[in-house]
């Protein structure tokens, strides 16, 4: 070791490989004799660093070894600002540092997925390296992770991969999750930012390995769904395969045959659908895995139908995953103007209802004889309440060029029933129509995204769009 500043590493590597310890006193000997490495680091330090980190499952106690001992933060001494850091999200089950080990062990399972498993690596085991610095972990990390990895023997082009990796690691699944993946302006802004397929390839590899590392509550069929979805437009975009406006589409034999029964009863008209994936290839054959059930619903046009709407799912406690409303054009002969709304749900306790049982308690909610409202805060005034426990404000914001035919209302809040309810009732009272919804709850925490236009169907003004945002936080914080 004291001739070999690449002994560590190598030492490490092998461990990993083999799926075995390090000895202790192996360890201690490199810890208190090894020379520093060179800046730039030689090839061959960079290649062990990649192999220790492409090693699965046993890089963490190897890891672990090394950084008991300290050799961890003498190669990389940024890593003492993450080293033990406790997360400040609760969807968290790792430490910062353990956090960034394990998204390397998942990111190791997709080194077959990508062109440069080894900037996925590193990227894994950089991208929430910022959190120890003040400001946006994002943008932070990025100034950080361009210093470390011209340390450590990327030259300027990779350099700038990983850069982009780290500051926009979270950017597909806050994208898929929150905005309207059929707008071109939500495709084209994430072009933009990732800039070529190979980088969105990695993106996508970093994207799914993040959020394995995070906890259960990070991940699932629905959310890699979006992502896959996203990754798809995004990459015709890049490669020149997308069309400059999507086509609008057309309105199925179902959802015109539910358009005309709701013209011709006056009232809802609704229809359930359970979704179900496929096991993948490498998974074992089985069942196939819930991924919640379609809600169509076609109602007469009429103010009050999304908190209408809202309010029943959450009376039958089924949480709403994703959710469009749109207008739908009605087959000639058939007067009358119908709204659509095509919904996912699951069902948060137990099956799910009738699809009768929840059409009559639509029609109640819409005639006004169905009190919503006092019915949830009876069963919000029910449950038990821990001492001390306060949830922070809610946050609602307006989110700038998100959307050229839609002005982006962005809700950040704490997840409780009848949220969406509430969310409905205020914007319907603030005389907006919603032309779709993106919702995504982590742990306790909701992020909702809603586009909304005036009367007319164009964006709001920006002061009228702040006045909405401002009305509806004041509203959520009562």
């Amino acid at each position: 070791p004291e001739r070999d500043p690449v002994l560590p590493l190598r030492a490490a590597a092998a461990a990993a490989q083999a799926g075995l310890p390090l000895s202790l006193h192996a360890v201690r000997r490199l810890a208190a004799t090894v020379r520093p490495l060179p800046t730039p680091w030689p090839a061959e330090a960079r290649e062990q660093l990649v192999t220790l980190l492409g090693s699965g499952q046993p890089t963490v106690d190897v890891w672990e070894a090394l950084e008991a001992e300290g050799l961890i933060t003498r190669l990389l001494p940024d890593w003492e600002r993450v080293r033990c850091r406790p997360q400040r999200n609760a969807v968290h089950i790792w430490t910062v540092d353990r956090h960034l080990i394990e998204t390397a062990v998942r990111a190791s399972e997709f080194a077959r997925r990508v062109s440069r498993p080894d900037l996925l690596l590193v990227a894994a085991l950089l991208h929430d390296i910022g959190k120890g610095w003040p400001g946006d972990h994002s943008v932070a990390g990025e100034i950080i992770a361009k210093d470390v990895a011209a340390r450590i023997g990327f030259d300027r082009a990779e350099v700038a991969v990983l850069a982009t990796l780290v500051r926009h690691h979270l950017l597909l699944i806050e994208t898929a999750t929150r905005r309207d993946l059929e707008d071109p302006a939500t495709v084209r802004s994430v072009a933009e930012a990732v800039g070529t397929t190979s980088t969105l390839e990695l993106l996508h590899a970093l994207t799914e390995a993040d959020a394995l590392a995070t906890g259960p509550a990070a991940w699932s069929s629905w959310r890699a769904g979006l992502v896959t979805d996203l990754v798809k437009r995004v990459a015709a975009v890049l490669s020149g395969d997308a069309p400059e406006e999507p086509e609008a589409g057309a309105a199925t034999a179902e959802q015109e045959r539910l358009a005309i029964e709701a013209v011709a009863t006056g009232g809802p008209v609704l229809a359930l659908r359970a979704q179900t994936e496929p096991p993948s290839e490498d998974e074992p054959a089985g069942d196939p895995e819930p991924l919640g059930v379609e809600l169509l619903i076609a109602v007469p046009d009429q103010p009050g139908v999304l908190p209408a709407v809202a309010g029943v799912l959450a009376m039958h406690r089924l949480t709403v995953r994703t959710a469009e409303l749109r207008a739908l054009d009605l087959p000639d002969g058939v007067e009358g103007s119908v709204l659509l709304l095509n919904w996912r749900v699951a069902a948060e306790y137990g099956s799910l209802p009738q699809a009768a049982r929840l059409r009559a308690d639509l029609v109640r909610a819409l005639d006004g004889s169905f009190d919503i409202a006092g019915r949830l805060a009876e069963r919000d005034a029910a449950y038990p309440r821990r001492r001390g426990v306060v949830a922070p404000p809610a946050r609602v914001t307006v989110a700038a060029a998100a959307s050229r035919h839609a002005t982006v209302i962005e809700v950040r809040a704490h997840d409780a029933p009848g949220l969406l309810h509430r969310i409905g009732r205020a914007l319907d009272e603030a005389k907006v129509r919603v032309r779709s919804m993106h919702v995504s709850t982590l742990g306790s925490n909701a992020v909702d995204a809603f586009y909304v236009t005036g009367a007319e169907g164009a964006p709001l003004p920006g002061d009228e769009a702040t006045a909405v945002a401002r009305k509806l936080e004041e509203t959520l914080r009562a």
